[in-house]
């Protein structure tokens, strides 16, 4: 791999925890396909890791509950013909996805209340709305 990859600020994704197994890979290739593991699935054990802080972990197995078997998180890639490439695609797809599941929430909208004037010009281009549905009827006729 070409580094370590940041999940966010000075946390990173430990290599020693990373679980790798290669296998063979579908598509473009040929017959060197038939003979080469180029397919990737990456492990990750995130009930179990100790790279994270307490808070990132517990919102990390909430957020990706339905992606854990457990505890553990895995991402496969097969993109590319190369393992070397695939590996990379792996690791840079498991930063990304336990980057948004460590993400702090986002904070609470505050109500505000609508000015006066606004509601009221709400209010009147409802009622010109109204009345030209309304002239549109052929009741007169």
């Amino acid at each position: 791999m070409s580094g370590p990859y940041v999940i966010r600020g000075s946390v990173s994704l430990p290599e020693a925890e990373l679980m790798w197994r290669f296998s063979r890979s579908s598509g473009p290739g040929g017959q060197h396909v038939n003979t080469s593991d180029s397919q990737v699935e990456l492990r990750f054990d995130l009930a179990a890791t100790d790279a994270l802080p307490e808070v990132w972990k517990a919102r990390a197995l909430e957020r990706l509950a339905g992606r854990l078997v457990g505890g553990v998180i895995s991402v496969r890639a097969s993109e590319h013909r190369s393992q070397w490439r695939n590996r990379e695609t792996a690791a840079v797809r498991l930063a990304a996805l336990l980057a948004e599941a460590t993400a702090p929430p986002p904070k609470p909208r505050i109500k505000r209340k609508i000015p006066r004037g606004i509601n009221e010009r709400r209010l009147r281009e409802k009622k010109q709305r109204g009345d030209t549905k309304r002239g549109r009827s052929g009741r007169d006729w």
